[in-house]
């Protein structure tokens, strides 16, 4: 009868309090799932302690020791069991999935329209919300109006595929104004129209910053404008060797961190299941896993005409989707800095080999930090990177 759908992914607490909740999923193989999986884990605002990945190539054994990050963090384990059922390939009952081969493959998006007044903290705590009840960000208008006040546009699509539904849109808007209080003025969901085609298309970037942000090689210089901090300094010792005289099984494991470092395991193949044995793809591999290693992703602060913007960038993934949770987690550093935004947008960037993810945030000067200062510029620049890199 081979085995329950419902038992390819298994959440278990840990033995004891504080140690890290077990996720396993036991399911057919497929290219990407386990970058799949690590993606829905991370958008949960999860932290991966330890991992083990192993497959022959038609199954797969994944094991996942997650933490809360911050510990404080509610999750809702049910759900999270149900995203990650999502991703495995055959597990879900024959009805089920001739219901979804009716259904259109493109992914509905949403647009969500909050007017409230403006104050300190408002785009972290909306973002805050979308985060739990699991709406993911794809594009964002922030605009701030003469008489304090601000009206945000969140292009959104459902990690619960349930935004179609009246009762799931009129939670969502109850959650907020609930959050937002007696600022929340109006709150409005309703599927995306002629709106989204309007946001879309390639962020407007001037060739000197696309140089800062997108051509400063770490490996030979570090006299630019994201020069590295001590805590980068430390990433920059990562290294990358090839052993091909181990097993031929497809193989995995992220050893938890001993005094800031961490070992990676990678037992790898080509996706006809042969080994990687050309030099120059070796090194070619080598070069891409340690340059996401030593720069993940790229924040810098640089001047818009009279105005202060803060740029973050990281590279969008074969599967056309951009890093997790970077418009919430950059929303938060700037609110524990009490800085405010007097707008925001999400664009993407295309450079020679690859696309990136760009996020705007144009800042409004604070007494704490006045803008003007290269000093307080520095300061902003390295408490978002390290929120974003969870230092």
């Amino acid at each position: 009868m081979g085995i329950p759908w419902d038992d390819f992914v298994l959440i278990e607490d840990g033995k004891s309090p504080g140690d890290p909740t077990v996720v396993t999923v036991n399911c057919p193989d497929k290219t990407g799932l386990g970058c799949d999986l690590c993606r829905i884990v991370l958008e949960f605002g999860l932290y991966v302690a330890r991992g083990d990945f192993s497959t022959d190539g038609r199954w797969c054994y994944i094991v996942l020791w997650v933490i809360p990050r911050p510990s404080s963090l509610r999750i809702d384990w049910e759900s999270l069991k149900n995203r990650l059922l999502s991703a495995c390939p055959s597990c879900l009952p024959s009805f089920y999935l001739t219901e979804l081969s009716n259904r259109s493959s493109v992914t509905p998006f949403y647009l969500l329209k909050v007017f409230s007044v403006d104050r300190k903290g408002l785009l972290n705590d909306v973002t805050s919300v979308l985060c739990e009840l699991e709406l993911t960000l794809q594009k964002v208008k922030v605009m701030t109006t003469p008489d304090d006040k601000v009206l945000d546009l969140f292009f959104i699509t459902d990690g619960m595929d349930l935004l179609h539904t009246k009762k799931r849109r009129e939670e969502a808007c109850e959650h907020l104004r609930v959050v937002l209080g007696e600022d929340c003025i109006s709150c409005e969901l309703q599927l995306a129209g002629p709106e989204y085609e309007s946001q879309q298309g390639l962020s407007s970037l001037s060739e000197a910053v696309a140089e800062d942000l997108f051509s400063c090689e770490l490996f030979d210089k570090e006299a630019c404008s994201q020069a590295l901090s001590r805590d980068m300094s430390k990433v920059k010792k990562a290294a990358v060797t090839v052993d091909n005289f181990l097993s031929p099984i497809a193989y995995g494991r992220f050893s938890p961190s001993v005094k800031g470092h961490r070992s990676l395991d990678l037992f790898i193949q080509t996706k006809d299941g042969k080994k990687i044995v050309d030099h120059e793809d070796q090194a070619a591999l080598c070069s891409r896993l340690k340059e996401e290693m030593l720069h993940p992703l790229r924040v810098t602060i640089t001047n818009r005409g009279p105005d202060t913007e803060l740029l973050v960038a990281n590279p969008v993934e074969l599967s056309g989707k951009g890093r997790p949770r970077v418009f919430y987690d950059v929303a938060c550093a700037l609110k524990k800095l009490g800085i405010c935004v007097f707008s925001a947008e999400i664009g993407r960037h295309s450079t020679s080999d690859r696309q990136w993810e760009v996020y705007k945030f144009r800042l409004d000067e604070s007494r704490e930090f006045p803008l003007a200062s290269n000093r307080a510029k520095s300061e902003i620049v390295d408490r978002v990177r390290k929120t974003l890199m969870g230092w």
